[in-house]
């Protein structure tokens, strides 16, 4: 098992004087706090028998119902309460999923770069993590095609392709719809699972939701949710929708490892949907998020140096910075601590150690202001190390 780069860097990224644009936190100050809770305080009035005992380890059936309701935000409309499977967000939902379907010396192939924590879920299983390459459109169809060829060439087992395809962690890239369709085919004549992991996919920044890969492909595609990005990670409830077969290995997996998940955090869930109105709190979450993301796009157009280039998210928390060749960004990451900034080296992204002039910076969860300054910080302590690199660089016989 692998510590986690994020968390490593939350004791240091959490004092007040340090400006964090290194975790992926939502900003949950402001959800109605009081209507959260009037929501808990009348379920335990109303419900609180049921809401303190045990449940099932498939979930609640009336939270999977209104979960298959938020899924038809992103055109999943043919979900069935039944093939969903409640869990403790869906971080539990990609551990289990792994612990089904993976064997030791499997290959699983991710996005590069790709979502710390899943890198390290598959670790612990003994899968071999492959990257395909990504651009400005996502993940690369022909790039995938060209990786799965040579996989099994060399005889190796490819079990799943996991992706966050919207507003991607740690880019906050997108893929594009084209190309959904042809990840998912070249997935399908492989034989490979299409794992869809979607946190941030309600968190649009220009209109409606972009549809899910799944909502094309019910038997292809295993889609994994959550409520943290939408409404409090520490509720702790996500989701996986999978074909009948695979929900129920998943039911029999979530036994065996928690018994049954919490009911007073499941309820809690299910009553706010049902009793707040929730699409206006999404409404109030992406125009907050949005209002964050200009302030850091336009302080990194501000001060950043040349060479320096970073990806421009339409939704979701994360901007991709790629800094100036040479520039060591683990190396750099104490000098930052120095200057009160936090960021996360692009190496915690990749298995193979890549990204190493590449940082995650994130802009949900400071207000704008800190935002700016944290961008200006990093920009003072970036240029720093561009004049020790020059200092230092080995001269060239023909240098005067």
């Amino acid at each position: 098992m692998l510590a986690s780069e994020v968390r490593a860097l939350f004791a240091v990224a959490s004092r007040p004087e340090i400006v964090s644009l290194a975790g992926g936190m939502p900003a949950v100050d402001a959800l109605p706090l009081e209507a959260v809770a009037a929501t808990t305080s009348d379920l335990i009035t109303r419900r609180g028998a049921v809401a303190l005992q045990y449940g099932s380890a498939q979930g609640d059936p009336q939270l999977r119902a209104r979960i298959c309701d938020v899924m038809a935000m992103e055109g999943i409309t043919d979900a069935h309460p039944d093939n969903v499977v409640v869990t403790v967000g869906s971080q539990q939902a990609l551990d289990l999923l792994t612990r089904v379907f993976i064997d030791p010396g499997d290959v699983v192939l991710t996005e590069g770069p790709t979502y710390v924590t899943a890198i390290n879920t598959f670790a612990a299983y003994q899968a071999r993590v492959v990257h395909v390459p990504m651009d400005a459109d996502g993940l690369n169809p022909e790039a995938l095609r060209e990786t799965l060829a040579r996989l099994a060439a060399e005889g190796s087992r490819v079990k799943m392709l996991y992706t966050v395809p919207t507003f991607q962690n740690p880019s906050g890239v997108t893929l594009t719809v084209p190309r959904r369709g042809e990840v998912v085919e070249a997935c399908r004549r492989a034989g490979v699972l299409v794992v869809e992991d979607n946190p941030y996919g309600l968190l649009s920044f220009n209109g409606d939701p972009i549809r899910a890969m799944r909502a094309d492909a019910p038997d292809d595609v295993v889609y994994l949710g959550s409520f943290s990005k939408t409404l409090a990670p520490g509720m702790r409830v996500g989701w996986a929708l999978a074909p009948p077969p695979v929900a129920a290995r998943l039911v029999l997996a979530a036994e065996s490892a928690i018994l049954s998940h919490s009911m007073f955090t499941q309820l809690t869930v299910e009553q706010y949907l049902a009793t707040q109105p929730w699409p206006e709190q999404l409404k109030a979450f992406r125009e907050m998020y949005r209002e964050r993301r200009d302030a850091m796009l336009e302080t990194l157009a501000e001060t950043m140096p040349a060479d320096s280039t970073w990806t421009r998210p339409d939704g979701g928390f994360f901007i991709w910075l790629t800094l100036p060749e040479g520039v060591d960004a683990k190396a750099m990451l104490p000098r930052a601590i120095a200057a009160r900034v936090a960021y996360v080296p692009g190496t915690g992204f990749y298995a193979d150690g890549s990204g190493r002039n590449a940082i995650r910076i994130s802009y949900c969860y400071p207000p704008p202001d800190r935002v700016r300054e944290g961008v200006r910080r990093l920009a003072r302590v970036l240029r720093a190390e561009l004049d020790l690199r020059d200092t230092f660089a080995p001269r060239r016989p023909n240098d005067q």
